[in-house]
């Protein structure tokens, strides 16, 4: 990993390792919080399923919003400073879910959680932008994204010990090694080399230039649209298995493992595929046809009664669907990092980040109510909107590379 550094004496792959390792500690703690905070908080703190819907919805949706000036600070004080505040305040806001008593004190901590952590995505892509070679950041964020997914799988099992103690002082367990987490993720973001600041005021420019961009709204809407990957693989699929198909109750699990595992494995490579901003747009392109595809197998997976071939059904469908999603994660980092000017890579990873909340925070509801509630139409028409959005990435590319100049594509 060949990084250009503010510091010739620093090792070559020093801060890629650094990020990687910060990256690698935080999703440890997230992959457990995430895993039994639900059931600690109808369980142990009294809240009801809507309730907690509701305020984590609220929380994703001010997260999106506080995404973009939080990596404008960034870009004006500086991206390592604002990465080691932002992730212990991480630290902090997960320590608050402790102190929640009602359904107003949660929406409060649910909102100050999905500001930090959409702020702290946004700082850490301006890290990466900043001390990786424009030719290199796409595969070692794919390095990074491997890290944080290997984190997570890690971290599920240690919910999962929570999850079967079933007591309030193991969900408190879990919660403070998840504080504790991003404490160490501060400490390694504090060892990265210092990045000056890239941004300053100039006459007559807005502050928040990224939202009067909108060659770049457009991709950060398309690049959204395909995200509802997510809440696809976290919420429909499990449903879908559930409810609608005689799969076996632990296909939910054996597809969750398999996604994660070739993510881990095989992620570096698919970004090493990478050569321009161009093939990027031609990658995202090829994952919507396979996100559509996907969605065909696992609608076909309904049909019969047989567990072993719905079984087979879906294991088809998820390698269809991991691999969709490898390709799509690949190319729109590309994407972001290559349409983002130099020194304002802080408020416009913050936008395209967005995409990520409005997934989270719109996901969940929209999906079970297309696939869930419509069945084999809703399948078809969630596969037909990631093919037409995978397809309308190469447009929408052409036009924001119109508006700079220095961005080709060959």
């Amino acid at each position: 990993m060949t990084l250009t550094l503010e510091r010739p004496a620093t090792p070559a792959r020093r801060p890629g390792r650094l990020l990687a390792a910060a990256q690698l500690a935080g999703s440890l703690g997230d992959g457990a919080f995430l895993t039994c905070s639900v059931l600690f908080f109808t369980r142990i703190v009294g809240l009801s399923p809507a309730q907690v819907g509701l305020g984590l919805t609220l929380g994703w949706a001010v997260g999106s919003v506080a995404g973009v000036p939080l990596g404008h600070l960034a870009d004006r004080h500086g991206a390592r400073g604002s990465a080691v505040l932002l992730a212990l305040a991480t630290g902090g806001s997960i320590l608050a879910f402790l102190f929640v008593r009602s359904p107003l004190l949660f929406v409060l901590a649910a909102c100050f959680y999905g500001s930090c952590q959409t702020g702290l995505a946004a700082v850490r892509q301006a890290l990466l932008a900043a001390l990786a070679d424009p030719e290199r950041r796409t595969r070692v964020r794919a390095h990074l994204q491997s890290a944080g997914n290997a984190g997570l799988a890690v971290g599920a099992g240690l919910g999962g010990l929570a999850l079967s103690a079933d007591t309030a002082p193991a969900y408190l367990t879990v919660f403070v090694l998840d504080a504790a987490s991003f404490v160490v993720t501060a400490a390694l973001l504090h060892a990265l080399p210092a990045i000056p600041r890239t941004s300053s005021p100039r006459t007559g420019e807005p502050k928040l230039a990224v939202l009067r961009d909108r060659p770049y709204a457009l991709v950060t809407l398309l690049n959204a649209i395909l995200l509802l990957r997510m809440p696809l693989l976290s919420v429909a699929i499990p449903l879908w298995i559930v409810e609608r198909t005689a799969a076996p109750g632990w296909t939910v699990s054996a597809l969750f493992v398999l996604n994660t595992v070739l993510v881990v494995l095989l992620q570096v490579r698919v970004a090493g595929r990478l050569a321009s901003i161009g093939s990027a747009a031609r990658m995202v392109r090829r994952s919507g046809v396979l996100l559509f595809a996907s969605c065909v197998a696992f609608a076909l997976s309904a049909l019969g009664t047989s567990p072993w071939v719905a079984f087979a059904v879906l294991v088809a469908g998820a390698l269809v669907q991991v691999l969709g999603e490898m390709l799509q994660s690949a190319g729109s980092w590309e994407i972001g990092f290559a349409l983002a000017p130099a020194d304002k890579q802080g408020q416009y990873q913050g936008f395209f980040g967005t995409g990520t909340s409005v997934a989270r925070a719109i996901g969940p509801v929209l999906l079970s109510t297309v696939v869930i509630g419509w069945g084999l139409p809703g399948w078809l028409l969630m596969g037909a909107v990631f093919l037409a959005a995978g397809w309308a990435m190469g447009p929408a590319v052409r036009w924001a590379t119109a508006t700079r100049p220095a961005v080709l594509v060959p």
